[in-house]
């Protein structure tokens, strides 16, 4: 017997059609890296997000910067380093970046392979096919042809569906060392979770059984004198500092600590309340914003369901403290760079490991804390005055070692106060260290001639066999 399909059931075939399709797209609880597969799925989001590309603009914030070339001497960072852009660009601007170098294959350049962790959808992937073991195994290089996808989707969400997750087994074990699981915690508390995964403070281990695993500091806590404990406890150092010879620690963006020690984060307000909104479509339909940015650019459904002032004074209080924060910064830079020049004079006449010990001792801890207090992003506006108060302890430290310098530096009889290079801009700091920035720029320009085409290929390739 033949059944004639009338329109009713014709449609309602195509809609039950329609969704074992979907359904089989994604049938696997792999980590599906392409975000482009959920823009029709969830298209008010994935659009959102694709609006983040709009940050189009590089800042170099050493050039506006300069202190920060000699408080970086010896590391990445004193080559370059350009503000955080929208999502759309994490692995353009990796990719970009001087400080992965100019690789040839995927045994070389300056950078661990775990220098892609936050940036892409296919870490998890990679961590899913190879256990941590093989995902962290080797130089940043080996993962140039895996990671191509940008932050976005896979990130936060389980595959094909909203419900949030942390995507990374490092991450999670971070929040259990709180004592804050994910899976037992608030959808609230998750929100927050899931952008904890990235914007926090962490390092790269380097004990035999983990070597170039992330790791985030928070056994002891997450404040700024729970993780200096932590890292003095385990002797660890990100790299010894090119002219003072000090063992440093290197502040990533620990965002999340800060948060949580301001008034949004006390009060229970989390990253997606300020930062990705509720909004209304052009249809009326509300979803969740997610193209990722200043909450003023959307007050109204940001600071406006919480606060009663206007726009205006927000952003002018908003200015104020970050001007405060600047000022002090600004102070506790000049007393370092100082100190990493009064350090390499006592040095050069003859300190020994001794007597400099102390000293680089409070020029170490100084020097994290304000790091730790600028590389926040958003410190200024999170938690004002932990900021202040954190800067303020870096001013302390910075000033300790500048007394023991002089006191030293007058035994061995150096003349004060010891001369300063000119370091009035970015390239002139990084001449006074000696860096070669021609040679570096040239193998750069040469690497993004001829590796990432052959990335990009490679990458091509295997996503064409994906289901």
């Amino acid at each position: 017997m033949v059944k004639t399909l009338t329109k009713k059931t014709f449609a309602l075939s195509a809609i039950v059609a329609a969704s074992l399709i979907a359904g089989s797209a994604f049938a696997s609880d792999k980590t599906e890296p392409r975000n482009e597969v959920y823009k029709d799925k969830f298209s008010k989001q994935y659009n959102s997000w694709h609006d983040t590309s709009e940050s189009v603009e590089i800042i170099d914030a050493l050039e506006q910067d300069p202190n920060l070339v000699i408080l970086w001497a010896g590391y990445g960072f004193a080559k370059d380093y350009n503000k955080a852009r929208g999502h759309v660009y994490a692995v353009t601007d990796l990719r970009n970046t001087l400080r992965t170098g100019a690789p040839k294959n995927a045994e070389d350049g300056p950078m661990p392979m775990a220098c892609w962790s936050c940036k892409s959808p296919d870490v998890p992937r990679m961590i899913e096919e190879q256990g941590e073991d093989g995902y962290f195994k080797g130089k940043w290089a080996k993962g140039g042809p895996e990671i191509v996808n940008s932050i976005g989707c896979s990130d936060c969400h389980e595959k094909g569906k909203s419900k949030l997750r942390i995507s990374r087994p490092y991450a999670e074990r971070g929040m259990e060392a709180l004592g804050t699981p994910f899976d037992k915690a608030s959808r609230k508390d998750k929100q927050s979770m899931v952008c904890g995964q990235c914007h926090v403070e962490y390092y790269f281990e380097k004990t035999a059984d983990k070597k170039g695993f992330v790791k985030f500091p928070w056994d002891k806590g997450t404040t700024v004198e729970d993780m200096e404990a932590y890292y003095d406890a385990i002797d660890f150092a990100d790299w010894t500092h090119a002219v003072s010879k000090t063992p440093m620690l290197k502040a990533q963006h620990p965002g999340y600590e800060t948060w949580q020690l301001g008034m949004h984060g006390k009060n229970n307000v989390s990253c997606t309340d300020c930062h990705m909104p509720k909004v209304k479509n052009a249809e009326g339909r509300k979803f969740t914003d997610h193209k990722v940015g200043n909450p003023f650019d959307r007050f109204e459904e940001t600071c406006g369901t919480c606060h009663d002032q206007s726009k205006e004074f927000m952003v002018n209080l908003d200015n104020e403290r970050k001007a405060k924060v600047k000022q002090i910064q600004l102070q506790a830079e000049e007393q370092l760079v100082r100190a990493h020049f009064e350090a390499g004079a006592a040095w050069k006449a003859g300190a020994t490991e001794a007597e400099m010990k102390p000293i680089l001792t409070d020029i170490r801890h100084g020097q994290w804390r304000w790091d730790y207090a600028i590389a926040s992003h958003g410190v200024a506006s999170h938690a004002p005055d932990e900021a202040l108060r954190v800067l303020g302890t870096a001013l302390n430290k910075a000033a300790d070692a500048r007394v023991k310098l002089a006191q030293l530096l007058a035994k061995k009889g150096v003349p004060q106060p010891v001369a300063l290079p000119d370091i009035s801009t970015k390239a002139k700091a990084q001449a006074a260290l000696g860096m070669d920035m021609k040679k570096m720029n040239a193998d750069k320009a040469e690497f993004k001639k001829t590796i990432l085409p052959k990335w990009d290929a490679e990458a091509k390739e295997r996503e064409a066999t994906y289901k």
